[in-house]
C-alpha cells in the first residue's frame, strides 16, 4: 500500500477531503522523523508499534571484489517493532 493509496482510504472512510489528509498524513510522519533524527527519542504507538533508533557499533568488513578489508563506522538507524497485539493479530 501506497502513501496515497493510505490518503484515499483514510479520505473515504471518514469524509474529509483528500488534500487535508495527506496534509494530516506528511505532518504524522514528519512528526516521526523529527523524534527520530532531531530529538533522538523513540516513538511509541500503542497497539500498533515503535519507531525505534537502533546503534550499529563499527566493525570490519571485506570487500571480495578487491580483496580488501573496510571499516564501516558506527551509525544509527530507524527501525519499526510490532507491538505484540499486531503481531498476534498477524498469527491470526
Amino acid at each position: 500500500m501506497t502513501k496515497a493509496e493510505i490518503i484515499n482510504e483514510i479520505a473515504q472512510n471518514t469524509g474529509v477531503a483528500k488534500k487535508e489528509v495527506a496534509v494530516v498524513v506528511e505532518s504524522f510522519m514528519d512528526s516521526i522523523k523529527d523524534s527520530l533524527l532531531d530529538k533522538r527519542e523513540n516513538v511509541y504507538l500503542r497497539g500498533f508499534g515503535s519507531f525505534i533508533i537502533k546503534h550499529r557499533a563499527a566493525k570490519t568488513a571485506r570487500n571480495i571484489l578487491k580483496n580488501t578489508t573496510i571499516t564501516i563506522d558506527a551509525h544509527d538507524l530507524p527501525s519499526f517493532k510490532p507491538a505484540k497485539s499486531f503481531i498476534e493479530q498477524m498469527k491470526g
